[in-house]
C-alpha cells in the first residue's frame, strides 16, 4: 500500500513536469493531482526537488512494463534494440529534455551516488538477464563479462539521450534510436 502511495505521488509528479514544467509545478499541483495529503508527500519526499531522483523509478517502471512485451522468440539482440526504442521513445513522450539534460549534468557533479546507475534497479537486473541469455545462446559476444556488456548498452543508450538533450529534444528520440542504436551496440553482437 505504502510503496502504491509513493509510486503515485512519483508518476502524478513527472506528469506535471512534463505537461507544466519543473518551474511551474508546485508540491500543491502534485497534492491535488494525487490525491493525498501535505503529511503524506512529506512522508515520502522532503522536498520537489527530492523528486528529480526519483526518475529512475519512473525508467524502472517503463522497463518492467516492456519486459512482460519481450518475445522469447527474439533473439537478445533484437530484445535490447526493441527496449531501447520503446524507452527512448517513452522518454520523448514523456520526460522533457530540459530536465532531463539537467538531471544528467547534476549527476556528474554530484558527490553521491546516483540512482540511474544503482545496480539493484530492474533496468539493471533486466540487461543481465537478456544479455546473459544471450551470451548462452552464442548470440551475444563472449569477450566481455556480463557486467561489461551492460556498461557498454547503458553507455551507449546514455550518449544518445544526451544528444537528444544537447540538441533540446529537435528530433524524435525513439526514432533516432531506433536507425543508430543497432549500429552502436554492434560490438555486443557474436562474430561469426
Amino acid at each position: 500500500m505504502a510503496s502504491d502511495i509513493r509510486s503515485r505521488i512519483v508518476e502524478t509528479s513527472w506528469k506535471l513536469f512534463h505537461d507544466k514544467g519543473f518551474g511551474e509545478t508546485t508540491i500543491n499541483d502534485i497534492i491535488r493531482e494525487a490525491g493525498i495529503s501535505k503529511g503524506t508527500f512529506y512522508y515520502y519526499f522532503r522536498s520537489k526537488d527530492n523528486m528529480l531522483d526519483t526518475l529512475s523509478d519512473i525508467f524502472d517502471a517503463e522497463y518492467e512494463r516492456l519486459s512482460a512485451e519481450l518475445d522469447d522468440e527474439m533473439t537478445s539482440f533484437d530484445k535490447l534494440v526493441m527496449l531501447n526504442y520503446k524507452v527512448h521513445s517513452f522518454i520523448n513522450d514523456n520526460i522533457d529534455y530540459r530536465l532531463l539534460g539537467y538531471l544528467y549534468s547534476t549527476q556528474i557533479i554530484k558527490d553521491h551516488s546516483s540512482s540511474l546507475l544503482d545496480r539493484n534497479r530492474f533496468y539493471f537486473r533486466l540487461l543481465e538477464q537478456i544479455i546473459e541469455d544471450g551470451m548462452k545462446k552464442g548470440e551475444l559476444t563472449d569477450e566481455l563479462t556480463v557486467s561489461e556488456a551492460v556498461k557498454y548498452y547503458s553507455l551507449e543508450e546514455r550518449a544518445l539521450v544526451t544528444d537528444w538533450c544537447m540538441n533540446n529534444g529537435r528530433y524524435h528520440l525513439g526514432e533516432y534510436s531506433r536507425k543508430m542504436f543497432p549500429m552502436m551496440i554492434m560490438g555486443l553482437k557474436k562474430q561469426n
